[in-house]
């Protein structure tokens, strides 16, 4: 057995009894082999939805369907799942082609994301949800100091729509100015546009993510101009 699998059971504080299924979750399917952990995904995906949703359920017993809704939509995605497995350094056991080694496969928000959620199905499948809710909420309050609807899900685009209709009558306008660095590290830069004026800026990882902060600091400046 790879000694780098012994180090990630120790992280997650699990070991696995069939060790066919860890290698599989953590093979990518560049790595050719006869499987890959693309059913493992499938299987995680699923049930971090309902882990994280029970959590929730019980964490907030006045919040709304709504709400709920939200909190566990800002958690269980892409980004939420890429910020987990990259607390759990994940992508230094992940099996891939030299190809995607060399593209910055371990650094994919998708790949990484992937990898988790198979990791948490591979979990799921051989041990049950007793075992594995722990190690999911564990991981979750580890890395989100404040689980609430206003700390998660800011929708700052849909707010900024919101007050530039009230004020102008139009919606705002995102343009990407720039996009920086390799493929595996893109970074945008996106402006604002409103009336024809550029009110904000911002660079991140994606261009909704710019689009976002850039949003948050246009809300503030429409706010102080009122």
């Amino acid at each position: 057995m790879s000694k780098k699998i012994e180090d990630l059971e120790e992280i997650l504080e699990y070991r696995f009894k069939n060790k066919k299924l860890i290698i599989e979750a953590l093979t990518h399917k560049s790595h050719k082999q006869p499987y890959d952990n693309e059913r493992l995904e499938f299987l995680g995906d699923a049930v971090l939805d309902l882990i994280v949703g029970e959590y929730l359920f019980f964490k907030f017993p006045k919040s709304d369907e709504g709400s709920l809704s939200k909190i566990r939509a800002a958690l269980v995605n892409e980004d939420g799942f890429e910020k987990l497995a990259r607390s759990i350094n994940l992508g230094e056991y992940i099996y891939l082609s030299s190809a995607e080694e060399n593209n910055g496969g371990r650094e994919k928000a998708s790949l990484l994301s992937n990898a988790f959620e198979a990791i948490m199905g591979a979990i799921y499948l051989e041990s049950g949800l007793e075992t594995l809710r722990p190690i999911v909420i564990g991981l979750i309050e580890k890395n989100h100091k404040e689980i609430s609807l206003d700390s998660l899900f800011r929708d700052f685009k849909t707010t900024l729509q919101e007050l530039t209709q009230a004020r102008f009558g139009e919606t705002p306008e995102y343009r990407v100015i720039a996009s920086r660095g390799p493929d595996h590290k893109k970074e945008f830069e996106v402006a604002v546009i409103i009336e024809n004026r550029e009110y904000a800026r911002a660079v991140g990882k994606s261009k909704k993510i710019a689009q976002q902060e850039a949003a948050e600091t246009a809300v503030k400046m429409l706010k102080e101009l009122k």
